[in-house]
Formats: C-alpha cells, sequence, structure tokens
C-alpha cells in the first residue's frame, strides 16, 4: 500500500541526517575523544615497525646470500714459514686446475695481519704469532656440499695442514636465525591485525549499544540496516585515517632511529639490510590496510548486530 506524500515527506525529513554529514550525529563523540583512533594509531605504528623489521631482515639474508654464494676460504695453518709457502704454492696450482674454481686470490699477510690486530694487538705481538695463508675462492655456479668435499680432499692431498671453508655453510645458521626472525615478525603483524580489528569491533559494538534507542527510532521511520551501517562506517573511517596517519608517522620515525643506529655500526653486512623505495612504498599502504580492515569489521559488526537486536 502507497504511503500518503504527507507520511512520505515526513518519513524523508526523519531519515534527512542519515543522508549527508549530519549522519554522524548517531556517535555524537568529538573525533579522537575515543579510544579507536589512538588504538589504530598504536597497532599501525608497530605494524609499520614490524613490517619494516621483516623487510630489512629479508634485505640482509639476501644480500648475505649473494656475497657469499659460491665463496670459499682456504687455510694453511703451518707454523714453518717455509713449509707453509711451498703447501700454499702446491695448493694454488691445484686450484687454478681445478674445474670447480673459477677464480683464486691468495690473501697478502698484511690483510690477515690487519684483520686480527683487533684481537691480537699491536704489530709486535702479531709477527710473534704464525699467521696462516688464506686462498679466498670463487666457486662455479651450482657448487653445492659433494664438490666442495671433494675439493677438500685433493688440497688435504697436496697440503696436509690445509682445509677450506665455505662461507655458505658456516653462515646457514645465521641465515636460519634470520628466517625465523623474519617470520616472527610477518607472524606479529598478523596478530595486530586481529587485535586492530578486536578493538574496532568492541568500539562498534558499544557504539551500538549506546545508540540502540536512536537507531531503534530509525527503524520506526523505515531506516534500513545499511543506511545505520554507513553512519558507522564514516565514523570508523575517519577515526582509522587520523590513527593510521599518525601510527605510520611514529613508526617511521623509530624505523629512522633504528637505521640510524644500525648505520653507526658500519657494518657491511648491516647494510645489506637496509630498506630500498619498494620496502617504504609497502609499508606506506600498512594504514590503508588498517583503514581498510577497520570499516570491514565495524560494517560486518554492525549488521550482525542489528540483524539480532532489531
Amino acid at each position: 500500500m502507497k504511503r500518503p506524500p504527507t507520511v512520505s515527506r515526513a518519513v524523508d525529513r526523519g531519515l534527512a541526517p542519515f543522508r549527508g554529514k549530519r549522519a554522524a550525529n548517531l556517535l555524537p563523540r568529538a573525533r579522537l575523544g575515543g579510544p579507536v583512533p589512538w588504538v589504530i594509531a598504536i597497532m599501525v605504528a608497530l605494524t609499520v615497525l614490524a613490517m619494516g623489521c621483516a623487510l630489512a631482515l629479508s634485505n640482509l639474508a639476501a644480500s648475505a646470500r649473494g656475497d657469499l654464494a659460491g665463496s670459499a676460504t682456504v687455510q694453511i695453518i703451518e707454523a714453518d714459514d717455509d713449509l707453509r709457502a711451498e703447501q700454499a704454492s702446491r695448493v694454488a696450482n691445484l686450484l687454478r686446475s681445478d674445474p670447480v674454481v673459477e677464480n683464486l686470490r691468495i690473501v697478502p699477510e698484511e690483510e690477515i695481519a690487519a684483520l686480527l690486530e683487533p684481537w691480537l694487538g699491536t704489530e709486535e705481538t702479531i709477527e710473534a704469532v704464525p699467521l696462516p695463508t688464506l686462498i679466498d675462492l670463487t666457486l662455479v655456479a651450482g657448487a653445492g656440499e659433494a664438490q666442495i668435499a671433494a675439493l677438500e680432499t685433493r688440497i688435504v692431498q697436496a697440503a696436509p695442514s690445509a682445509r677450506i671453508d665455505a662461507q655458505e655453510v658456516w653462515l646457514a645458521p645465521v641465515l636460519e636465525a634470520l628466517q625465523s626472525l623474519r617470520l616472527l615478525a610477518f607472524g606479529l603483524i598478523v596478530m595486530l591485525a586481529f587485535t586492530g580489528a578486536a578493538a574496532v569491533w568492541l568500539a562498534a559494538r558499544n557504539a551500538l549499544g549506546g545508540n540502540r534507542d536512536t537507531i531503534e527510532i530509525v527503524h520506526l521511520l523505515g531506516g534500513s540496516d545499511e543506511q545505520i551501517a554507513r553512519v558507522f562506517q564514516r565514523s570508523v573511517l575517519l577515526d582509522a585515517l587520523v590513527g593510521g596517519l599518525l601510527g605510520l608517522i611514529l613508526g617511521a620515525a623509530a624505523i629512522t632511529l633504528l637505521a640510524s643506529r644500525f648505520a653507526a655500526l658500519d657494518s657491511g653486512m648491516v647494510a645489506g639490510g637496509s630498506l630500498s623505495t619498494l620496502d617504504w612504498v609497502i609499508i606506506a599502504l600498512v594504514p590503508l590496510f588498517a583503514v581498510a580492515i577497520a570499516v570491514y569489521t565495524a560494517r560486518m559488526t554492525v549488521i550482525a548486530s542489528l540483524r539480532k537486536l532489531l
């Protein structure tokens, strides 16, 4: 049955607040007056920090693998200088003719002394200690543990006091630890996302409970669940935008501070974990995902609650 024009105009006037900016009056509180923006800001800041750490660890592991892949070092540990030099010459000739070895370099004693100086002290102390001969190797692509083991057998036959160390092998526990930390960071991101969604869910339910009388009147005037849900979506959207922007600023500041502290270590390995432009773009997208999660959670919470309560 069609409503009389007078009743229709009355209903339209009653629903007018739900068609513009005045729809936000259903939640009569000042912006930043509730906990939602601050909770979202904290969640976004922690997520940005965790994402930055995860990306930095990924870059660090990739850089370490790239630098050490196919690298090995031969050590000739012999106290007698003449015998050590003779063994080093035999090993170098053997390695130059081995198809597994792509390139080699005999490390000068001055470099070895410079590396040991922080631990052994002055030059006089270092001269009193017999230094090993080091030969840096670059292996062909695809050289695995079997090829390295066979190469070590041939090296030991030529020089009994020699041994070979593949950097990628002894660095494997470090890379595994970095992988574990990276997975932990991503797990923390997922937990923070659930925590933020839970906070929005609680806030939406509290807002529904506090405005139940108003919502009942809106329903009596012909308002739909969709209209009411849009009101809550608009409110949560503004809160999430403010909180997300604040969280992004705080998280980016924390990442920049940590990066400056690690850069002060002046370590080549740490430098491999620096963030690229693409990484910063990914980090900048975190607040957008937070806003999307907050709005979607608010919408689903409101619609599900209205179907049960009204």
